[in-house]
């Protein structure tokens, strides 16, 4: 267990903003910062986070929270892991040894036993077999001790059950060890999964090594020359980008991703200094990995090899990139030619000089395969020219689509129409007929005003806990010695209200008692785990989406009212709107029992009660500058 003193110390020491940013690209606005969902596919940005009230609110998914919060969300981490993920960044010692990791959940104690096994292949690395053979294979590729170390790269020994034993023998347990992809069984007998092989450790976009992959070294026959380990809690490989972890800043400062096939041709081009480049370890590129890709940038040069099954290689997933309205470029490479070779021979600035005069867009290098490829076969010819006008209807944005089709059209010698009709079809066939469902109106106008009512008071409720929530901490006034706190003045306001929403009832209850024992709570107080139930309410009531821009105040000089200038007028306000709307509330249920009542006693009484909530109604709303009726 982590003490409570140790994660108050990493609260403290934690900027929210310097932990959303290692995984989202966020820009200035206002006094927050915004950037792309990094939990949803979307054009707007609607992430945003707060670094004075250090939350952040995600409004198009809803979730929102502390980084805390944000870290279990966007790596899908416990609450432990995240302080420890936090721990670390920080500088905060956590005094926790292997031993104690069977106290852990699965994926923690998976998490452990993996970077157990990480060191344990880079001791193998200068043992003297590994010397003899993995390092020899390193030298001959021409990889420095730069990039073994920043790649954290190892060895397995040649042995059927080193790995197992090393583990065992440190007290692991035998099923976590299975779990973790790291040995198999058969006729009841364990060994390694990685044998003779040089290791690639895959991280997570923390830095947690959660698989690897593994090269042949030998030349033997019937063994493939790549391996990974297989999906695991930990490990889903389709949103997994190899080397991710180590280039995501440098995607961010360049503003452009290079996609390359294999772990190799991602170290070459670090060795040589381009480190904006990831690898999608010979997959298909999918939608969570372009996702991933999107907190960073929204372009994408593509580095496959040159041969046909590169060039196929690079065309899958394409549609995929254009979808999430990403800019997406190809560059060919010459001949028994890859991006780890060429790079080695060309250097830095030829290499990028290359990659500069050869950088295609996806339509563009459709349309030259289709020139040199198919030009002479009528019905190869057409099947391509449907398959770029499907790739332009994927393009979101129809600007560019225009843009796209005159080009195609141009290029291709293709009547200009005959394509746009082509597109049409296909954007009219992805729209999602909506189902014609007759609806009863219903009649009944009371009801309807009812609800109008129902909503009225739902609306002010959650206007007066909001006010509650950010200005808490407030003070009204201070006359000398004599200060008039906001929550004081809220609390005895509301006194004789009865709200209807039961987790904002919790939240007065909570500002009351901490009142009571003269304590200052605020948003960050209801961030702790044990108020669950209550954070999304909490988060929901102190973000907007919406702030006054800073050239109205600073460039054009234009004064606009803010609600803390006219807190204890906006926050009397609200409370009188919610009595008066309640009070309406009351009197439509007392007239409908009215309406019920046989009995002439019974009849007056509920009269007299009329008339007093009606004088009420009135007097509040003469407070409100309202107009009701008698």
């Amino acid at each position: 267990m982590i003490d409570d003193s140790t994660i108050q110390e990493i609260k403290d020491r934690l900027d929210i903003v310097e932990v959303v940013g290692d995984f989202v690209s966020l820009k200035k606005s206002g006094s927050s910062y915004k950037a792309l969902s990094p939990f949803s596919s979307e054009k707007t940005p609607s992430f945003f986070v707060s670094p004075s009230k250090q939350i952040f609110k995600c409004f198009s998914t809803g979730k929102g929270g502390d980084a805390i919060e944000f870290l279990k969300e966007v790596e899908s981490l416990s609450y432990i892991e995240a302080i420890k993920y936090l721990a670390e960044k920080y500088g905060v010692e956590i005094n926790e040894t292997d031993q104690d990791y069977n106290k852990n959940n699965d994926k923690e104690s998976l998490l452990i036993i993996l970077n157990k096994a990480k060191s344990f292949f880079i001791d193998n690395l200068n043992s003297k077999e590994g010397k003899s053979l993995a390092k020899t294979y390193l030298e001959h590729r021409q990889v420095d001790v730069k990039m073994i170390e920043k790649f954290e790269l190892g060895y397995s020994f040649d042995k059927w059950d080193a790995l197992y034993k090393y583990l065992i023998d440190n007290k692991f347990n035998e099923e976590h060890v299975s779990k973790a992809g790291l040995i198999l069984e058969n006729n009841n007998k364990k060994y390694d999964r990685f044998r003779g092989r040089l290791m690639f450790p895959i991280h997570n976009i923390s830095g947690k090594v959660i698989a690897f992959g593994a090269r042949l070294i030998k030349d033997e026959k019937n063994q493939p020359k790549y391996i990974n380990s297989p999906e695991t809690d930990l490990y889903v490989k389709s949103k997994v980008l190899y080397g991710l972890y180590q280039s995501k800043n440098h995607i961010r400062k360049f503003d452009k991703c290079y996609l390359v096939e294999g772990y190799t041709d991602v170290i070459s081009l670090f060795q040589i200094g381009i480190e904006n480049v990831v690898s999608s370890s010979g997959t298909s590129l999918t939608k969570d990995q372009i996702r991933l890709i999107s907190r960073y940038t929204k372009n994408i040069t593509i580095l496959f090899d040159g041969d046909k099954a590169g060039i196929n290689a690079s065309l899958r997933g394409m549609d995929l990139i254009l979808e999430n309205d990403m800019n997406v470029n190809i560059v060919s490479f010459p001949d028994n030619e890859d991006p780890d070779s060429l790079s080695k021979r060309l250097g830095k600035e030829k290499f990028l000089n290359h990659l500069s005069k050869n950088e295609i867009n996806l339509i563009r290098y459709k349309v030259d395969i289709l020139n040199s490829d198919f030009k002479n076969d009528p019905i190869k010819k057409s099947e391509m020219i449907f398959d770029i006008v499907r790739s332009i209807s994927k393009i979101p944005n129809s600007i560019k689509r225009s843009v796209f089709i005159k080009e195609t059209s141009s290029s291709l010698n293709i009547n200009e129409e005959s394509l746009i009709t082509e597109m049409n079809k296909l954007l009219i066939n992805k729209k999602v007929s909506k189902p014609l469902i007759d609806i009863e109106k219903s009649t009944d106008k009371n009801q309807d005003e009812i609800n109008k009512i129902h909503g009225a008071i739902n609306f002010h409720e959650k206007e007066c806990i909001r006010m509650l929530v950010n200005y808490g901490t407030k003070d009204f006034e201070v006359v000398g010695l004599n200060r008039k706190s906001f929550i004081e003045y809220f609390l005895n306001e509301i006194e004789d209200v009865e709200f209807n929403n039961e987790n904002y009832l919790k939240i007065i209850k909570i500002f009351k008692e901490e009142f009571q024992k003269n304590n200052v709570i605020d948003i960050n107080y209801f961030l702790n785990e044990k108020f669950s139930d209550l954070k999304d309410d909490i988060i929901d009531l102190s973000t907007s989406k919406y702030e006054i821009s800073e050239k109205w105040k600073n460039k054009y000089n234009i004064h606009v009212t803010e609600e803390t200038d006219t807190l204890k007028k906006t926050t009397y306000t609200n409370i009188l709107r919610l009595k008066f709307r309640l009070i309406k509330k009351m009197i439509k249920d007392n007239l409908k029992n009215l309406n019920n009542i046989n009995d002439l006693n019974l009849e007056k009484e509920t009269l007299d009660i009329h008339n007093r909530l009606k004088s009420a109604e009135i007097e509040i709303a003469k407070k409100l500058g309202n107009v009701t009726s008698i």
